[in-house]
């Protein structure tokens, strides 16, 4: 990889099950910084059986995990191969984040599935994968990564929100970069719309028909996990432990309980705001279509929100995990210490060899 331009596909799955992200990308680097350009882009949503699997990856005994590990690194490596040849683009470097089993940083691990051997053997091209694991071993939340790439490619905002399956922020503060995982977002809608028959709750219609539960939310927003300090990070483990059981004991109507969860999520997101003094936050991720979501937050809150084009809504993750593995093959540092509170910077992610006879 010796040009000064790089073509990286940056692959990512999300806690929330909506599909698989690919994005194909050029990056150039132009005196000190670096630029990039969305050169293909395409979501795999995840079919009923690839959802069940993945939801339930974490029940599997060791050696069945380990299999679909193997078996989920084939299927993207031929996601992979039909991206490449619709797109007629052929990577140099493919950079996978995989899908997030367990997230278990404070008992030292983090494991997500799609192992990067497999995706290169299909592929016959280098892959970066694995990005948690060295950063959790240096002490670090191994979490969240993106804004390494909020800092170096969108560094023109104040701040950085992602309305994922969990929402997460990124900024600088007093000389350094920090970000944290806020509240749950699309995890806990998409479960709740599931009870009525839907795979998520579109524009905030099944919300904007309930009314608030003051109580259930009161109860939400006195989670110990708010109270913690930063650097932290969200979790399905998290989630399923502390989160839904206070969700599933409330008698509240799915309508309510809905209405109940967006006004917790804008609670949340407006405190942060608040705290730090942010008053331009750039918004991306699945949450930001919903557009009763977006109109809560600009209602409640002063805030400049910034949506871009729907390509960088709906791609950045994929795009940064892109620049993310280009930054570990070139040896550079690509996790900040600020951010996930590792003992050091460091350079992340494990290397597999593609087949260059492919």
């Amino acid at each position: 990889m010796k040009s000064s331009e790089y073509i990286v596909l940056g692959l990512m799955s999300g806690t929330s099950l909506d599909g698989v992200d690919i994005a194909i990308c050029s990056f150039v680097k132009s005196a000190s910084e670096w630029n990039h350009k969305l050169l293909y882009s395409y979501t795999y949503q995840y079919n009923a059986q690839w959802k069940s699997l993945l939801s339930q990856a974490e029940k599997l005994s060791s050696d069945k995990l380990i299999k679909l590990d193997r078996e989920y690194g084939n299927f993207l490596g031929e996601l992979i191969n039909d991206s490449v040849k619709q797109s007629g683009i052929k990577p140099v470097l493919i950079a996978s984040h995989g899908h997030t089993v367990f997230h278990k940083p404070d008992e030292g691990y983090s494991c997500q599935i799609g192992h990067g051997a497999n995706i290169a053997l299909t592929t016959g091209i280098d892959v970066v994968a694995d990005f948690r694991s060295n950063d959790v071993a240096n002490g670090g939340q191994g979490a969240p990564l993106v804004p390494f790439g909020d800092k170096f490619l969108y560094g023109k905002y104040q701040s950085c929100l992602n309305l994922g399956g969990f929402s997460n922020i990124s900024f600088d503060w007093e000389g350094k970069r920090i970000a944290f995982d806020i509240c749950p977002v699309n995890i806990i809608l998409n479960y709740l719309a599931t009870k009525t028959g839907f795979d998520y709750d579109k524009n905030g219609a099944l919300g904007k028909r309930g009314k608030t539960n003051d109580t259930l939310l009161l109860k939400l927003n006195s989670l110990h996990f708010y109270n913690d300090s930063a650097p932290k990070s969200l979790s399905k483990e998290w989630l399923n432990k502390e989160f839904l059981p206070v969700i599933d004991h409330d008698n509240s109507t799915l309508e309510d309980k809905l209405s109940t969860i967006y006004d917790h999520v804008v609670f949340q997101i407006v405190k942060i705001l608040k705290e730090y003094n942010l008053n331009e936050v750039f918004v991306t991720g699945g949450g930001t279509h919903n557009n009763y979501l977006v109109h809560l937050l600009n209602d409640s809150s002063n805030v400049e929100f910034i949506i871009p084009d729907i390509q960088t809504i709906d791609y950045k993750e994929a795009i940064v995990f892109g620049f993310l593995g280009l930054m570990r093959n070139l040896n550079l540092i690509n996790c900040l210490a600020s951010v996930t509170g590792a003992m050091n910077n460091s350079i992340c992610g494990a290397v597999y060899l593609g087949d260059k006879k492919k």
